[in-house]
């Protein structure tokens, strides 16, 4: 069984579309089609079967679903072992991240990484924490950059990289809350979300449950920080943000930030990678330097504060 044959194999069972599996494998749906075939005359059975769904596996591509999954992570593993003990240091690393992050915290940082490792070629995506945490498991990201929400794959590590504040938003000229009130101060507001999944909605609605308030109305459900900063700007509610994602508009006065009435919120910014036995050189290069926080490091700067381990 070929890995080309069978990351074909996993993108159609991920998908359950030979359409939207051949965008993700960059590959003409024939193509898919025929190695899909070529696969199932190798193992003398079919794999998938249609339904009103899209195509779902049949009992054997279940069955080869869990192997096709450990075979290409070990040739993964095999070529880093390999780099690892010629010395290479090129490489590609593909980087996810929250919007927010890839607008404020990555720039600078990737910008020294690269001119230091010329020789690794980096790619970043921006995409929300379900599709990073997706693309890692299936290998399509190397790393990935989002805020903790617990419950991560076993088969996934992660380390802490700040602990970014929270901030209750609302627009210029917008009179300060009733002190006293708790988060009950809060019940009659319009409050501009992300959406669902989220993690800074996650936060936003466990506040008011853990306090036993009822949630305020919803103004408008949005997947941009960004355009939540806007739209609270334009008087459309309040936003619970955070405090990195709308610095300028802070800077600006185009928002202003009012106390939140009720316990300090902040989100953990993690990095994630997959665990395995050897890392390829170019990631391990790229973790010891995530080690030392997302500040640009230049050449000769000094960071006197002790690094731990990177796990693998």
């Amino acid at each position: 069984m070929h890995p080309r044959l069978l990351r074909t194999f996993l993108a159609v069972a991920r998908y359950r579309s030979i359409t939207r599996a051949a965008e993700a494998v960059h590959l003409a749906q024939s193509s898919v089609s025929d190695q899909i075939q070529t696969l199932e005359a190798e193992l003398g059975t079919a794999l998938f079967e249609r339904s009103r769904v899209g195509l779902q596996l049949t009992a054997a591509g279940a069955a080869l679903l869990p192997y096709a999954e450990e075979i290409l992570g070990l040739t993964d593993e095999a070529r880093s072992a390999v780099s690892a003990a010629t010395g290479q240091k090129q490489g590609a690393l593909a980087i996810g991240a929250l919007e927010t992050i890839a607008a404020t915290r990555l720039p600078a940082w990737l910008s020294c990484f690269g001119q230091a490792h010329p020789e690794i070629a980096l790619r970043l995506s921006v995409a929300g924490t379900g599709d990073l945490l997706r693309k890692l498991e299936d290998g399509e990201l190397d790393i990935a950059f989002c805020f903790d929400k617990a419950g991560f794959d076993e088969r996934l590590a992660k380390r802490r990289i700040s602990r970014e504040p929270l901030i209750l938003i609302a627009s210029a000229g917008e009179p300060p809350l009733p002190a006293g009130k708790g988060l009950s101060a809060l019940a009659t507001r319009r409050f501009v979300v992300t959406e669902t999944g989220c993690i800074y909605r996650h936060l936003f609605e466990t506040a008011f449950a853990a306090a036993g308030v009822a949630m305020p109305k919803l103004a408008a459900e949005v997947g941009s920080i960004g355009a939540i900063s806007q739209l609270v700007a334009a008087g459309a509610g309040l936003g619970l943000v955070p405090r990195l994602a709308v610095s300028q508009a802070l800077e600006h006065g185009a928002v202003i930030e009012l106390a939140w009435p009720g316990p300090i919120h902040s989100a953990d910014l993690v990095m994630i990678w997959r665990r395995r036995r050897v890392q390829p050189p170019a990631l391990k290069q790229m973790l010891a330097s995530v080690s030392n926080g997302l500040d640009p490091i230049r050449p000769g700067d000094v960071r006197p504060r002790h690094v731990e381990p990177i796990p693998s």
